[in-house]
């Protein structure tokens, strides 16, 4: 899995390709921990190029969340398609982040 982050103003922009799996998790949540600890409250994560999310990438984005709320902050989710996009909504995880089809 690639991550490329990219900021403006109060807001990072996080996009990922390939997989987010067991393997690639915990680097994607050592890299958000970093950005929340940095003063990061605005997250915007574009899943655009992501083939594929399993139940351990789902727990990095959970803990996103928790982490950010905890802050005042929020993340949005961009780009959720095809597969991604099914495992989303049969986890019920759709319904617990703001997601967009672009970036803002």
């Amino acid at each position: 899995m690639d991550v490329t982050c990219t900021s403006q103003g109060d807001t990072t922009s996080i996009e990922l390709s390939g997989r987010l799996d067991a393997i690639t998790a915990p680097e994607l949540e050592q890299q958000i921990r970093a950005l929340i600890e940095a003063g990061a409250r605005q997250l915007i994560i574009d899943f655009e190029q992501l083939d594929y999310i399993s139940s351990a990438g789902l727990r990095v984005l959970l803990m996103t969340a928790k982490l950010l709320q905890a802050q005042q902050g929020e993340a949005r989710l961009t780009g959720v398609k095809g597969d991604v996009a099914s495992v989303f909504e049969m986890s019920g995880f759709n319904s617990l982040f703001k997601i967009t089809e672009q970036a803002i």
